[in-house]
């Protein structure tokens, strides 16, 4: 596999991934890891807090630094520090079984260190705030250059990520740079509003999708009929079924095709396909508001987007990696299929000639960041060149 893969266990590879994905730099993620390489030898949760220990080190140092180029007024080497900061301390929180010592504390220092780095590096990005029926749902608006009412994405989570992480995918500048802005989205179940508000997941992603429709409809920079949605993930289930129902979309894609989630729950209880995240059960009954097993899996029974795919009547890009471990690549195969009134649907799984083949490119996002960038490109009016 192409996955970089210092530990014994898939769960910590990922989230060596991401972070390699995300702008961590090499030197200091190998400084991280090599403390800590026995530690997952006995399974993906039992090391977990060794993992926070050091990889929460690296952040704090990182934020040393940052204020010692901040007291010398180099604002900009702050920012850039602070930003790595910021990944390296949501990636160590990410790994934490919910209620682990330690974990709000870090969650919170996270944001704040994004915070400050968009401040102090004059990054084009906005802390904006969205009403929900309950509570709000914090968002990243990332505005393309450019005058008059441009073209706008929503780009939402998958089950264990957050709006930084969205971010730092690098869909927000490759869509800005073909003149597309983005709202990369905390939705309920996620982020900010699941750590913060409590907010459960909701199946039916049209509730939240809807709302932030409504609010890039009120900002003049944004052209309310050119609004696309994808996600990442668990985002392949929230973003066609969004699509489906939210009829002021007018186009989609999926970074993963997760189109019978709650099927996949079957068959990770019978230990097929790989998790996501360390102290899995316990995560997923958190993110739904779950007490227990009978009831997450009864509150995940929307999960499914079988019967709802046939009212999807504008494009839609469906993508999937090759040799995805966590979510079969059969499911992009369902959801194109599916697709019945779209007028122009396309589907493209990545192989090992180009990369991209893990869990939503985990291995390799350059593919699949720029094949969906140029599909909203070409449906949203944006530009290619």
């Amino acid at each position: 596999m192409a996955l970089y893969s210092p530990f014994k266990n898939y769960i910590w590879n990922l989230s060596v991934a991401i972070a390699m994905e995300s702008g961590g730099r090499i030197g200091e993620i190998v400084d991280m890891c090599q403390p800590i390489i026995d530690a997952a030898d006995n399974g993906a949760d039992a090391g977990t807090p060794q993992f926070m220990q050091a990889w929460a080190a690296m952040g704090r140092k990182l934020l040393e630094l940052a204020a010692e180029d901040e007291a010398k007024g180099r604002a900009f080497s702050a920012s850039d520090k602070l930003e790595r900061a910021s990944l390296y301390l949501l990636v160590a929180e990410r790994m934490q079984g919910h209620g682990t010592q330690g974990r709000e504390e870090t969650y919170a220092l996270a944001r704040d260190s994004f915070d400050r780095s968009t401040r102090l590096g004059k990054l084009s990005r906005e802390r904006v705030e969205i009403p929900l029926e309950t509570g709000t749902m914090s968002a990243i608006f990332t505005r393309a250059p450019g005058d008059g009412p441009r073209p706008c994405v929503v780009f939402c989570n998958g089950l264990d990520s957050c709006k930084e992480l969205l971010y730092w995918t690098g869909m927000p500048a490759a869509l800005a740079r073909r003149g597309i802005s983005t709202l990369c989205v905390d939705q309920p179940g996620t982020g900010e509003a699941l750590r913060l508000q409590n907010l459960p997941v909701d199946p039916h992603s049209e509730s939240w999708a809807s709302k932030a429709v409504d609010w890039l409809e009120q900002q003049a920079e944004v052209d309310a009929k050119r609004i696309g949605m994808t996600g990442i993930s668990l985002g392949g289930h929230f973003a066609p079924r969004a699509v489906a129902y939210e009829p002021r979309f007018a186009s989609g894609a999926v970074w993963g095709a997760n189109h019978n989630w709650r099927e996949v729950q079957d068959k990770r209880m019978q230990r097929e396909g790989e998790n996501p995240v360390p102290h899995y059960w316990a995560h997923v009954h958190w993110a739904f508001g779950a007490t227990d097993q009978e009831d997450f899996l009864k509150k995940s029974a929307d999960m499914n987007l079988n019967g709802h795919m046939d009212r999807i009547k504008v494009p839609f890009l469906v993508t999937h990696g090759a040799n995805d471990r966590q979510i079969s690549p059969s499911y992009a195969d369902d959801l194109y299929d599916q697709l019945v009134n779209s007028p122009r649907r396309e589907k493209v799984i990545f192989t090992a000639r180009e990369g991209g083949v893990e869990h939503v490119g985990a291995d390799n996002m350059a593919y699949g960041r720029d094949l969906i960038a140029d599909w909203f490109a070409e449906t949203l009016g944006g530009k290619t060149a």
